[in-house]
């Protein structure tokens, strides 16, 4: 897992919605929010930025950061 900037907006409800992050320099803007799931690494979403790249991203509550874990499989951004 990396640690990356992410910007979110937080409901009254607590639902987590990622806005972008920045990973390496550049910065990654949503386009949609997919699955979410809660394990004892934080809470993870799916999230699908603008050019269709799929990110797993995971909100460790305990340090109050983001992460990135894993980039989908079709196309790899180096």
């Amino acid at each position: 897992m990396e640690p990356i900037e992410v910007t979110a907006h937080f409901d009254q409800q607590g639902t987590i919605t990622p806005l972008d992050f920045t990973w390496k320099g550049s910065k990654y803007t949503m386009e949609s929010t997919g699955r979410r799931w809660l394990d004892d690494d934080g809470q993870h979403l799916l999230v699908m930025v603008m050019s269709g790249q799929v990110y797993e991203l995971i909100y460790k509550k305990d340090d109050w950061r983001w992460y990135l874990k894993q980039v989908g499989p079709s196309r790899m951004i180096t």
